[in-house]
């Protein structure tokens, strides 16, 4: 019964972060033309070319544990998501929207982050240790990702404009 209601759970996390995947397939595009910063720019590129590929991983992962409903609406990333472009819409000049942009696109990659270690943490304890293993690089692909922007905001925003100064 443990094992049943696990599965479950997982396949409902699952379902959650292929609709999350979507939805920010949809917004990296927006992200990118808003970003002045070329090494921003590119990294939102990048990073899009990546959910596609994250999205293809996942279908792989329905299909392997032969789950064919897979809508499910994530509340959360529509929250972030729209949180991200009231944020965005304030800024005052287009360096603050950088930073802006960034800390929109690091909560986006926290709140993947937290998914995948789950079903990744899921599928270990249900010995569906291939899936695990896929599911493992995209968490590794999202970290990675909020490296790279913590370090776009460390040394390339951060000498062209002083927040509030």
């Amino acid at each position: 019964m443990r094992g049943n209601n696990l599965q479950q759970l997982m396949v409902e996390e699952l379902k959650d972060l292929y609709d999350a995947e979507k939805q920010i397939s949809k917004v990296l595009p927006k992200m990118a033309s808003e970003a002045k910063t070329s090494d921003l720019r590119n990294a939102f590129e990048e990073h899009l070319k990546q959910t596609h590929k994250q999205m293809r991983r996942l279908e792989d992962v329905f299909d392997t544990l032969k789950v064919k409903e897979r809508e499910k609406e994530c509340k959360g990333m529509q929250a972030l998501i729209t949180e991200g472009e009231e944020m965005i819409n304030q800024a005052p000049d287009s360096f603050s929207r950088d930073h802006m942009l960034v800390a929109a696109a690091q909560r986006v990659e926290h709140y993947e982050m937290a998914g995948y270690g789950t079903v990744v943490s899921y599928a270990h304890q249900l010995d569906h240790h291939d899936v695990a293993d896929t599911l493992q690089m995209t968490l590794n692909e999202e970290k990675q990702t909020d490296l790279l922007l913590s370090e776009i905001a460390q040394t390339k925003l951060n000498g062209k404009n002083k927040l509030g100064r």
